[in-house]
């Protein structure tokens, strides 16, 4: 048997890419090895379809028992990744490509959801980030071009072509060998895993050499010296490999991103700029520094800073001559973010920032053939995102629908159903405009791993919306409190899946009738009101669920004057929102009677001597925005609870319950005010302190114009001749005076008279 090519690379290196391309040029081989699972194989062709642009990556899940949350794998592959650069050229010439790594089915089989998963531990160790940083480099691309591709270009015309293209690989393996000498020894079960991969690129290398005569090896330049002869026995290896348990698996190919390439999105083998990556191995001439600089300010540019060609002519010479001081033949990343940093970002660090997240890192997102195997969901999705206009993309976007319109409905429809299914593509913006029963905005976003959850999903379906109602009908035959179930309601109805509707209704009332709890009915209310008002929307027959409901707003009617009483300061707190809650819910369901139901216990709420202050002020505050009392009568209350004689801490609660809102009640209302500011001005200077914590949480709640509004208002109480604005001049009833006289005379000891 002839000797391997061996081609020992940097995983995602563009340099290790352009190398390896050279090397199989030269070296015409009959058959390609790469480091990957064998179970890939046939998804080799693929690879070389017009449709496929990195990055994309190789996805194994189990086939039997899919749980991919805690058991697929990846193995990504960029544009200038050495393996898919292998396999883009082999494809084109109708060279075979085997994968040779351990296989997947083992590897899924080994594994518990806590280890890694091989796209995790595929590098360990960065031998050629090693070998740099013991260069003095802090860029492995920029060592292997100085040490390299430099020697590469400058080769004599006389050295044999192979010669030439294989030597840096040699001299690398050469290298690998010390570091793996001196490496300390790994944990057991990592040197375990390296043995059994190891031990089974070997297998897999002996049979291609047996069919082939030129057999190219394309792998982390880690494993180099284990593939080079002498090898160990066939049936050392083979005992290694003796007794490894198995699972079925499927694999195909996904979109990936360069996000998901970096370093710090949890991948062990990532890098930590890919977008420079990808311009260094894309670049078509020599100027790389120029064009990566000409990109910078068109970055800069797009967020509307002013970035000229002078600047990028400054920053050139700038980073060029910082390659001269550092000793570099070429500039590398470090010195053209320098350079950026100073020239065309002034010195701004958040200027620079934004280069790092869209250039460094970038967002580029890889795509797939149609023909592509998948699971029939996936498909499913991926023709719904066609239909509805809704591409796939990995930058985050704002989406504004309008749900009258059958167009955006559907698209609302499809967001929600995906939620159901674990796959947050989108969220909905809840602070955002347009709150209203027939709007919605959404800000969505793709991710790679949205594919594993599809595959998860497709146990429930072929569709999505088989999916999602299977899986609403599981969650709710699971669902243990009252508000779980009321939650799933809204959602179902959203999503629109009138076949899950019933059996959730069913779940919802067993629920209902065997929660006696008042707040667990009151924490419920809310979503089935949004869910009504939504079905009024979306057209859909919400009869069965109104009447659960007005029997729920029944229920709390009748329980809640007696869970109101002695509450302590947390415990008012949360019924203080959950009253707010169902004041909210009626306001959606709009039925008069449930209003006076609850209107009519509220009133009888108010006035109880054993209600919390922050209930009493609360419960007055919402009978008085509802019309069923009036200022005046709110006046006396607040009058009768900022007296002397009422403890302070109660007055305070009191007034941080009435009072909680946006402020205009103040603004509006000078007799309040008039009240609220005698109260606390009189307050004593002990019990002031005990006041101010609740004070400055109620006010600070109140947007500024409100404040100041109040403050202008405060400020001119008490300047009108002693009396407040608007309050009538003559405050003296002579005729209700002198039925007083007769006893203050007999009191005081002498005659008194009353005037005007």
């Amino acid at each position: 048997m002839s000797e391997p090519l061996l081609l020992g690379v940097r995983h995602h290196g563009p340099g290790s890419a352009r190398a390896v391309r050279r090397a199989l040029a030269a070296f015409q081989p009959g058959i390609v090895l790469i480091e990957g699972p064998p179970e890939a194989d046939p998804l080799v062709p693929i690879a070389g379809d017009e449709d496929m642009r990195a990055p994309v990556a190789l996805l194994a899940y189990p086939a039997d028992n899919p749980d991919p949350k805690l058991r697929a794998s990846f193995w990504p592959f960029a544009e200038f990744s050495p393996e898919w650069q292998a396999i883009r050229w082999a494809v084109a010439r109708e060279v075979p490509v085997r994968f040779i790594d351990l296989p997947a089915a083992v590897r899924l089989a080994v594994r518990t959801p806590a280890a890694p998963t091989p796209a995790d531990d595929a590098v360990r160790v960065d031998p050629i980030g090693a070998l740099a940083e013991a260069a003095g480099y802090d860029d492995p691309e920029r060592w292997w071009e100085d040490v390299v591709e430099h020697r590469l270009d400058e080769a004599s015309p006389d050295v044999d072509e192979l010669r030439a293209a294989a030597a840096p690989f040699a001299a690398i393996a050469e290298a690998m060998t010390v570091v793996r000498a001196h490496a300390p020894e790994p944990p057991e079960a990592e040197r375990v895993d390296e043995e059994r991969r190891e031990a089974h690129m070997r297998v897999a290398l002996r049979a291609a050499l047996k069919e082939h005569e030129r057999v190219a090896v394309i792998c982390g330049a880690w494993h180099v010296p284990a593939l080079t002869a002498p090898l160990p026995s066939a049936s050392a290896d083979a005992a290694v490999l003796k007794g490894l348990s198995k699972v079925k698996v499927s694999m195909t190919w996904v979109p990936w991103t360069h996000a998901r390439l970096a370093s710090w999105q949890g991948y062990g083998a990532g890098v930590r700029s890919p977008g420079w990556y990808h311009h260094l191995f894309t670049a078509v001439d020599r100027h790389v520094i120029e064009r990566w600089l000409v990109k910078a300010a068109g970055v800069l540019r797009k967020d509307g800073v002013p970035v000229s060609s002078a600047h990028v002519i400054e920053a050139t010479r700038l980073a060029e001559a910082l390659a001269t001081m550092r000793g570099r033949p070429l500039a590398g990343l470090a010195e053209v973010t320098d350079a950026a940093h100073a020239v065309l970002c002034e010195g701004d660090d958040l200027r620079l920032g934004l280069i790092n997240r869209r250039l460094v890192v970038g967002d580029r997102l890889g795509r797939v053939p149609d023909k592509t195997p998948s699971v029939p969901i996936s498909r499913d999705v991926a023709s719904s995102q066609r239909r509805l206009r809704l591409p796939p993309k990995v930058e985050r976007r704002e989406l504004r629908l309008d749900l009258r319109q059958t167009f955006d409905l559907e698209r609302s429809r499809l967001l929600h159903r995906l939620r159901l299914l674990g796959v947050e593509w989108g969220k909905v913006l809840a602070g955002a405009k347009g709150k209203g029963t027939f709007r919605e905005e959404w800000e969505i976003a793709w991710q790679p791993e949205f594919e594993v959850d599809l595959i998860e999903a497709g146990a429930y379906g072929t569709t999505v919306l088989e999916a999602a109602t299977a899986r609403v009908a599981e969650q709710a035959a699971a669902a243990e409190l009252l508000a779980d179930v009321t939650a799933l309601v809204e959602r179902c109805l959203l999503a629109d899946l009138p076949a899950a509707l019933p059996g959730v209704l069913d779940a919802l009332d067993e629920r209902m009738a065997l929660d006696a709890d008042v707040a667990h009915l009151m924490d419920a209310l809310p979503a089935l009101a949004r869910t009504l008002r939504y079905g009024d929307v979306r057209g859909t027959d919400l009869s069965s669920l109104r009447s659960v409901t007005f029997g729920m707003i029944t229920r709390i009617c009748v329980g809640l004057p007696a869970v109101v009483g002695g509450l302590d300061d947390t415990a008012a707190a949360v019924m203080r929102d959950r009253i707010d809650g169902v004041q909210g819910a009626l306001a959606l369901v709009d039925d008069a009677d449930a209003g006076a139901r609850w209107q009519a216990v509220l009133g009888g709420l108010s006035t109880r001597d054993d209600l919390h202050g922050l209930l009493a002020g609360r419960t007055s505050r919402l009978l008085l925005d509802a019309g069923t009392v009036d200022a005046e009568e709110i006046g006396v209350r607040m009058a009768l609870v900022l007296t002397v004689g009422v403890p302070v801490a109660r007055a305070a609660a009191w007034i941080e319950g009435f009072l909680a809102g946006d402020g205009l009640l103040l603004v509006h209302d000078e007799r309040l005010l008039g009240l609220v500011d005698t109260w606390l001005t009189g307050i004593p200077a002990e019990a002031f302190v005990e006041v101010l914590p609740l004070l400055r949480r109620t006010f600070s709640g109140y947007p500024a114009p409100q404040r100041r509004m109040i403050g202008e208002r405060a400020a001119t109480i008490g300047t009108t001749g002693g009396r407040r604005r608007g309050e009538p001049e003559d405050l003296i009833d002579p005729d209700r005076g002198a039925l007083l006289l007769p006893v203050v005379t007999k009191l005081l000891g002498k005659e008194l008279h009353v005037t005007g």
